[in-house]
C-alpha cells in the first residue's frame, strides 16, 4: 500500500529530535522512502549520519550545499514528496511558515511542495499555549496544513504540561492515514454532529457536559480528505473546523436538532458524535438568578431525541450514533441500536484512560443490530474516525447494491 512512497522528514532543533529517528525507522519498514532534510540547530541534537544509517538516503542540511548531481535542491525534494513530515516541529518552524519566511532548505521546500505537510508538535508548554504560536497553528490549518498535537507530561526543562512529542506510534500512524487518502467518499454527502449542547438556565449559566469535540472534527476532517462533501454541525469548541467543511454552529440540543432535520433528506451518511443535553431547564429566566439563603429548585423538561426521530425518517442514509458510557456499556449501546434504528453504535467507556472526554485518543467497540461487536485498541481519534467510515461506507454500498 504504501511501498515507493515518499516522505520527507524535516527534523527541526528541539530535544526530542532523536524520536524523529524511531519514526523514520517505523516508517521505513512500510516501504517509504525516507529523503531527511534537518536544520542546522537539528544538527547539533543528533547527528546527519545517524539518520542516513536509518533511512539508507543522504541527509540535507545545506541550501548551498555543492550537489552530487545538477539539481535545485528544494525543488527536487519538493516535487517527489508524497507528504513532508516535520518531526519535531518547534514553535519557530511553524511560524516562519505560517509568514511565508523560507530562509533555509526544510522551510523553502515547504514551500515549494505541493504535498501534504504535517507538523508534529513538540515544544514547552508555555510557548505551545502562547497566544502568537496558537494563531499561526490555527491559520496554517485553514490552509489545509495538517498537525499531530503534542501530549501532556514532563518536559525537558522541567516543566509539565502540554508539549511533549506524541508517541512515534501515534505519529506513524497519523501519518500512514496522511498517506493513505482513498477517495472513496467522493460524491457522498456526510453529516456530522461534533460537541456538546449548552442549556440556558439564566443569561450567564447553562447545562452542559465535558465534550470537547474532537471526535466529531476528527470525523470531519477525515470524511473531507476522503473525497466527501461534510457538513459540520458543532456545539460550542475550541476546535478550528477543518478546511472545506460546512460548518453550521449551534449552541441548544433544540437548535441543533432543527438543523440536522434541515440537512437529513439531503445526505448519504449521518455520524451524530455530539454529546447532546437530554433535558434543558423548563424555563430560562431572562435575567441573572441572584444566590439565596435558600436551596435553588430547576425544573427539566425532555430534550427531543435528535437520533430517536432520524431512526424514524431514515431512508437509504446510514444512520450511526455513538454511546458513552460509565457502565453496562454494551448493554445500553445495544438497547440503543434497537430503539433508534441505527445501522451500527460506537461505544466507549468514557471513564477508561484514553478513551474519555478531552483525550487525542479513544478506545471504540463498533455494535451493530445483529449483536455483532468489532472491538478496537487504543487508537489516535483520527484512526477511529476512519473506522467509522469504513464501515458506514460499507453499509451504504451494500444498501445500493442490494
Amino acid at each position: 500500500m504504501y511501498q515507493g512512497k515518499c516522505v520527507i522528514l524535516g527534523v527541526t532543533g528541539g530535544i526530542a529530535a532523536y524520536k524523529a529517528l524511531d519514526v523514520a525507522s517505523g516508517l521505513r519498514k512500510k516501504g517509504i522512502i525516507i529523503e531527511t532534510v534537518m536544520t542546522e540547530n537539528a544538527t547539533k541534537f543528533v547527528t546527519p549520519l545517524t539518520f542516513r544509517s536509518i533511512t539508507n538516503n543522504p541527509v540535507s542540511v545545506d541550501t548551498f550545499a555543492e550537489p552530487k548531481i545538477w539539481d535545485i535542491q528544494h525543488i527536487s525534494l519538493a516535487n517527489k514528496a508524497d507528504l513532508i513530515l516535520v518531526c519535531p516541529a518547534t514553535a519557530n518552524i511553524v511560524g516562519k511558515v505560517a509568514n511565508g519566511i523560507a530562509d533555509d532548505l526544510l522551510t523553502t521546500t515547504i514551500m515549494a511542495t505541493k504535498a501534504q505537510v504535517v507538523f508534529a508538535l513538540a515544544m514547552n508548554t508555555n510557548m505551545y499555549e502562547n497566544p502568537i504560536f496558537q494563531s499561526n497553528v490555527e491559520k496554517l490549518r485553514k490552509l489545509g496544513y495538517g498537525f499531530i498535537e503534542p501530549v501532556e507530561g514532563i518536559l525537558a526543562c522541567g516543566a509539565s504540561g502540554k508539549g511533549r512529542l506524541a508517541p512515534v506510534e501515534q505519529i506513524i500512524a497519523e501519518t500512514l492515514i496522511y498517506l493513505h487518502r482513498p477517495k472513496d467518499l467522493t460524491n457522498k454527502r456526510v453529516l456530522i454532529t461534533a460537541g456538546a449542547t449548552r442549556e440556558a438556565i439564566d443569561p450567564v449559566r447553562y447545562i452542559t457536559n465535558h465534550s470537547t469535540g474532537k471526535m466529531g472534527y476528527a470525523l470531519a476532517e477525515m470524511a473531507k480528505r476522503r473525497g466527501a462533501d461534510v457538513i459540520l454541525i458543532s456545539g460550542p469548541t475550541n476546535l478550528v473546523p477543518p478546511p472545506g467543511v460546512t460548518v453550521v454552529k449551534i449552541k441548544s440540543a433544540r437548535e441543533m436538532a432543527e438543523e440536522v432535520f434541515r440537512y437529513f433528506d439531503q445526505v448519504d451518511i449521518v455520524i451524530k458524535s455530539a454529546a447532546v443535553a437530554d433535558y434543558r431547564p423548563a424555563v430560562a429566566v431572562s435575567h441573572k438568578i441572584k444566590k439565596k439563603d435558600e436551596d435553588l429548585i430547576i425544573e427539566l423538561s425532555r430534550n427531543p431525541d435528535i437520533l430517536y426521530e432520524l431512526g424514524k425518517r431514515k431512508d437509504k442514509q446510514v444512520l450511526v450514533g455513538f454511546a458513552a458510557e460509565t457502565d453496562n456499556l454494551l448493554a445500553n449501546a445495544q438497547e440503543k441500536i434497537k430503539k433508534k434504528n441505527l445501522d451500527f453504535i460506537v461505544a466507549n467507556d468514557v471513564l477508561v484512560p484514553g478513551a474519555g472526554f478531552g483525550y487525542d485518543t479513544n478506545i471504540v467497540k463498533m455494535i451493530t443490530p445483529d449483536g455483532s461487536i468489532e472491538e478496537y485498541p487504543l487508537m489516535s481519534k483520527e484512526e477511529v474516525a476512519n473506522k467509522v467510515l469504513d464501515k458506514a461506507l460499507k453499509i451504504y454500498n451494500s444498501r445500493y447494491l442490494e
